[in-house]
């Protein structure tokens, strides 16, 4: 396993997503390693569109003093029902405080958009995450075979007003 700490931290930009990010998202999904394994069957056909970004409010993590603007991760917030669909972090990125900077953000938008509540029905691997950085265990999502053939765990962030 990769170590996830980085000896500097570098400038992160956060900005909404672009119909052109569709690729390099898509890429970042399939090549998680936390999707190997017996869980690279969730993402092996797994793609970003255009026409998910346009319908959603995607924003990507980029790293600012990165040549070409790198996409260090993204997420994507549905208002209805109110739910974080997509959180990743380039594996290489992973311990830079990115995925800590996203929750934020989406915190904020989540504010913006007046919902007090947004849902994340997470993958195994990212529970630790979702508990540091402030989500509450909810329940368990149920396998649904053929497409997810575990139980995933779902938590609740509680957005206050400022």
């Amino acid at each position: 396993m990769r170590p996830r700490t980085s000896p500097a931290r570098r400038p992160i930009t956060i900005r909404r997503a672009v119909a052109g990010d569709a690729k390099r998202l898509t890429r970042l999904v399939r090549g998680s390693a936390a999707y190997g394994g017996e869980y690279a069957s969730a993402v092996a056909g797994y793609r970003v569109g255009p026409d998910y970004i346009e319908a959603h409010r995607a924003f990507v993590a980029v790293g600012a003093d990165e040549q070409g603007g790198r996409v260090l991760g993204f997420y994507s917030l549905v208002l209805d029902p109110p739910e974080l669909d997509l959180l990743f972090v380039d594996d290489e990125a992973q311990g830079r405080g990115v995925g800590r900077l996203l929750v934020a953000h989406m915190r904020s938008e989540a504010r913006a958009a007046g919902l007090d509540r947004v849902m994340v029905v997470s993958h195994r691997p990212a529970e630790g995450f979702y508990h540091r950085v402030g989500a509450v265990r909810t329940g368990t999502a149920l396998a649904n075979p053929p497409a997810v053939p575990w139980d995933r765990p779902e938590f609740e962030f509680r957005i206050t007003p400022e």
